[in-house]
């Protein structure tokens, strides 16, 4: 793959799945890949997960790895072309990515929406800015619409706990939260499940529909005990309203999952992506009890960006190799 900021830049998902699970029981043979690479980690926002596993998965490769909070160890970015930089905007991302393209061989990029203008968060205006300076492979350490690492992720768990041949009853559903949270875990998540061909329920209360452009093919509901009935993996996720964009339009408390609600689903594991407000989304029986993936997917994110990496790192190796001949070619 070139670019990894979607399901779709994945041309076989079960292979890339296979890819990861060998990795995990063997993290350090393809270190040759790696060698004499850099991997470069913007982060616009906050992280954890992202920022260690990413960094952990390009160790694995043998790769370098340069890690920047950009909004606190760099300039301030300007993205609209044409613009008369007299404010407060220093450096344009024309100048700061192609910059960066030259340091790394690989950049990841983190950066959430704003919440406030919909076509302009789903625009990825940062992503494809960046994708257009850099002339390197970017990967979506999360994006204003998509989180791809922590999806493929949670499929990978969920392919390491299935053992049945017939395939599992999945439900994402909404939960309660404090403040208005994007709507790219979800997203996504619906994406690679759909992907995977998984029979995939969406529960949320009236008014939270997510874009039909992730969901096309979900069973969706306002009912939760309805979407619970039998399921095998329930995913746990606040996201905010897409159509009200950005906006909370009720607590809805009644929505929060607990062990009562679970009896009615097929002894479901509990997944959710982390961070977790405690007993506001989730309860503290759910998170710490033996059905909870929620440790398992956040080691598996190591596993996911490796198997990225490593996909990227070959196809780059493949076009060196043809340049390197080519030239040889013309030389002789």
């Amino acid at each position: 793959m070139k670019h990894f900021t979607t399901v779709h830049d994945v041309k076989n998902i079960d292979s890339l799945i296979d890819d990861a699970l060998l990795l995990k029981n063997n993290p350090f043979t393809h270190q040759h890949l790696g060698k004499n690479k850099t991997l470069g980690l913007i982060f616009l926002n906050p992280s954890l997960r992202t920022r260690m596993s990413a960094q952990k998965a390009a160790m694995n490769l043998g790769m370098n790895v340069i890690s920047m909070n950009v909004d606190k160890d760099g300039w301030a970015l300007e993205y609209e072309d044409g613009a008369i930089m007299n404010g407060n905007k220093i450096e344009h991302i024309k100048d700061a990515a192609a910059v960066m393209g030259t340091y790394c061989d690989i950049i990841g990029i983190r950066c959430f929406p704003n919440l406030q203008n919909k076509a302009e968060d789903y625009s990825e205006k940062v992503f494809i800015k960046f994708m257009k300076y850099c002339k390197v492979p970017i990967i979506s350490l999360e994006s204003a619409t998509l989180h791809p690492l922590q999806s493929f992720a949670d499929l990978i768990s969920i392919k390491e706990t299935w053992k049945q041949k017939i395939k599992p009853k999945i439900v994402l559903t909404w939960a309660p939260h404090i403040k208005a949270l994007p709507q790219a875990v979800a997203n996504s998540f619906s994406e690679w499940m759909l992907k995977a061909d998984y029979d995939l329920t969406i529960a949320h209360p009236n008014g939270y529909e997510l874009s039909e452009d992730y969901t096309g093919g979900a069973k969706i509901t306002n009912n939760q005990k309805e979407a619970m009935l039998g399921a095998d993996y329930v995913y746990v996720k606040n996201w905010s309203c897409y159509n009200e964009y950005g906006k909370i339009t009720a607590e809805h408390n009644d929505w929060v999952l607990t062990k009562e609600k679970m009896k009615i689903t097929n002894d479901a594991k509990i997944m959710h992506c982390l961070p977790v407000r405690r007993n506001i989304e989730l309860s503290d029986e759910l998170i710490d009890c033996s059905n909870s993936l929620i440790i398992k997917q956040a080691e598996n994110r190591v596993y996911a960006a490796q198997a990225v990496l490593k996909s990227i790192l070959e196809k780059e190796n493949i076009i060196t190799q043809k340049i390197n001949h080519e030239e040889k070619l013309a030389n002789s």
